[in-house]
């Protein structure tokens, strides 16, 4: 399948390590320049530099999106680096920690930066006539089964898949379709799961023994399904929620 991305115009948030990176790597092969964002400044322009040693062209930026203002001037200062914009990827997240000052952090990192983010970009993908948004939501949006929890993460990613989807039918006109990937456990070196499998093995056995599938997912295979949605090949797909999760989510997905 070609998926026509050569030549498009991709930002990625949260870009320097696991999902993100992985994305903006598929994106960078399959012809895109890239504006990346990640609040790690040495590890962002690290990935950067090895993304332009391959001859793709990177616009890369140390931002916080939970400060007010910041992914907005990120997503004008990347539309001006690059020419324009075509695609967004909202992908950053605060994780899934307890109490009860983490949902205020959870608000102004998982949910927030997707607002203004799509806000941003909307003039910039005007000017391009049209335009692709994925989110990055989590099974934990849509699922109340371990390892999902009562927490500020499961509902602020449930907030972030009726966002996107409100999103996609009132731009729908505009030509900019928005769409959210919700994937199952990932793991990779320095991950959560990573620290799970270190500290908690027997809870890391479990959660992996749900998956029909028999394993982990791995963040290029998350990558995939991000940028088959993002693409032209998806063209007639908005307000999907696609899950890629290994089979974990037993409800019937309809």
């Amino acid at each position: 399948m070609r998926l026509e991305l050569t030549g498009k115009r991709a930002l990625v948030t949260g870009a320097s390590r696991g999902i993100g990176k992985a994305t903006a790597e598929l994106l960078a092969e399959e012809g895109c320049s890239l504006a990346i964002c990640a609040r790690g400044e040495k590890d962002l322009l690290g990935f950067a530099d090895e993304l332009r040693s391959r001859g793709t062209t990177v616009f890369a930026q140390a931002v916080d999106v939970a400060e007010e203002g910041r992914i907005a001037a990120f997503v004008d200062a990347a539309a001006e680096a690059l020419g324009g914009l075509d695609l967004l990827i909202s992908n950053v997240t605060a994780g899934s920690a307890k109490g009860d000052t983490q949902w205020a952090v959870s608000l102004a990192t998982d949910l927030l930066p997707l607002v203004r983010s799509i806000d941003a970009a909307i003039p910039h993908f005007e000017a391009a006539g049209g335009g692709a948004v994925v989110a990055v939501s989590s099974i934990s949006g849509l699922d109340t089964a371990s390892p999902s929890a009562p927490n500020s993460y499961a509902a602020m990613k449930a907030a972030v898949i009726q966002h996107a989807s409100a999103r996609a039918h009132a731009l729908a006109a505009k030509q900019i379709r928005v769409n959210t990937v919700s994937p199952g456990p990932i793991y990779f070196p320095g991950g959560d799961w990573d620290r799970v499998k270190e500290g908690r093995p027997a809870l890391f056995e479990d959660i992996k023994s749900r998956i029909p599938l028999g394993r982990m997912g791995r963040p290029e295979e998350v990558a995939r399904a991000i940028v088959f949605l993002a693409s032209p090949a998806a063209s007639f797909c908005t307000g999907v929620n696609l899950v890629t999760d290994g089979g974990m989510v037993s409800r019937v997905q309809f």
